[in-house]
């Protein structure tokens, strides 16, 4: 079975963001389930405000970026601007979500790439003059290597689901999660997965539960603020979640809400594991990280309608800092790695 197709349908590349000659279309998150939509753009400024604007978010703008280098270079091929074209998207897109540093390091990495197409002249030889096939062969090498990732924190994932467990999750953990669950549920194991709503967007009960239902596992979405007493009741003995960023002491970040699940977490002696891409060597801590607060006003409006009086103000700090402490392990491709060696592993 081909990678994408164990996943559900709004985790599959196609349905991420692709192009067709001048115009690049991002899936648009916040209307599914409800709408299969694309959001078309028709230039690098509208593709970051497209991910500033949530119509993708989580893992969604890494593949978005990939498809932007590809869509860019299949327009310009090997021109003089392209280059200067290709590091401009660059800095737009990292713009537009600076507290996930996966984007970033992987955008810098691919053009570094694509930089030695007109740095070096072997190059060029090397792939016949054809500097479209060249990028597409840089994304192309890139995404599989996310695949194998995926493919290995999943493995790793679900070797912690035990038979008739309760996990309880945050937001919208995507690939590495879901396809946990799935080898968990392959193997025998039966067990019942919590998704908080996750407001004011409802990641969790639009993006992580149906896709949870879609591919066969028992799911039930709760409210933002039930986790705490779920674990009471005895229901969740697993607590799973992405990580936007996972610094050099172990300290992760992700959601809002995160924390406030990883503290009742500690206190019910429940293991928390997220799972992380990689750590970022360049964060040695939490003083070093950038977090995104985002308009107030997104808090007074669900699903387009206002849920309080015109003259309300909001807040909104999107993203929380949980403490080394609070964290079992991370799940990461090197293996489940602890406060106390990710150093030693990452360095």
């Amino acid at each position: 079975m081909k990678f994408d197709e164990q996943l559900p349908y709004i985790l599959q590349k196609k349905n991420i963001a692709y192009f067709d000659e001048d115009v690049l279309y991002i899936g648009d998150r916040r209307v599914y389930p409800f709408e299969k939509r694309f959001h078309p753009c028709t230039n690098v400024e509208e593709i970051a405000l497209a991910i500033k604007e949530m119509v993708t978010q989580g893992g969604g703008p890494l593949q978005v970026a990939l498809t932007t280098l590809r869509w860019i270079a299949h327009q310009e091929g090997d021109s003089k601007q392209v280059l200067s074209h290709l590091l401009y998207a660059q800095k737009q897109l990292t713009q537009a979500r600076p507290t996930n540093t996966t984007m970033a390091r992987t955008l810098q990495r691919a053009i570094g790439e694509i930089a030695q197409w007109f740095h070096c002249s072997s190059v060029g030889s090397t792939h016949q003059g054809d500097f479209v096939s060249y990028v597409d062969e840089i994304v192309n090498h890139i995404e599989k290597q996310y695949d194998e990732v995926y493919d290995t924190l999943s493995d790793l994932g679900s070797s912690l689901i035990k038979d008739g467990s309760g996990i309880l999750t945050t937001c919208f953990a995507e690939h590495s999660f879901i396809l946990s669950v799935i080898k968990a549920q392959r193997d025998g194991k039966r067990c019942i997965v919590y998704v908080p709503e996750t407001r004011p967007y409802l990641q969790g009960s639009r993006l992580s539960a149906p896709s949870l239902e879609e591919v066969g596992i028992d799911v039930r979405v709760i409210t933002d603020g039930m986790g705490a007493n779920i674990m009471r009741e005895g229901k969740v003995n697993l607590y799973m979640t992405a990580a936007d960023l996972v610094t050099m002491d172990g300290t992760v970040v992700n959601k809002v809400g995160t924390l406030a699940n990883a503290i009742s977490a500690s206190y019910y002696n429940i293991p928390y594991y997220p799972f992380a891409m990689s750590p970022d060597t360049s964060k040695e801590d939490a003083s070093s990280i950038i977090l995104e607060e985002r308009d107030g006003e997104e808090l007074l409006q669900c699903l387009g309608r206002r849920t309080t009086s015109e003259t309300m103000k909001g807040y909104y700090p999107s993203f929380d800092v949980i403490d080394n402490t609070l964290v079992t392990g991370i799940i990461t491709p090197k293996g489940i790695v602890t406060k106390e060696n990710i150093k030693n592993i990452y360095t």
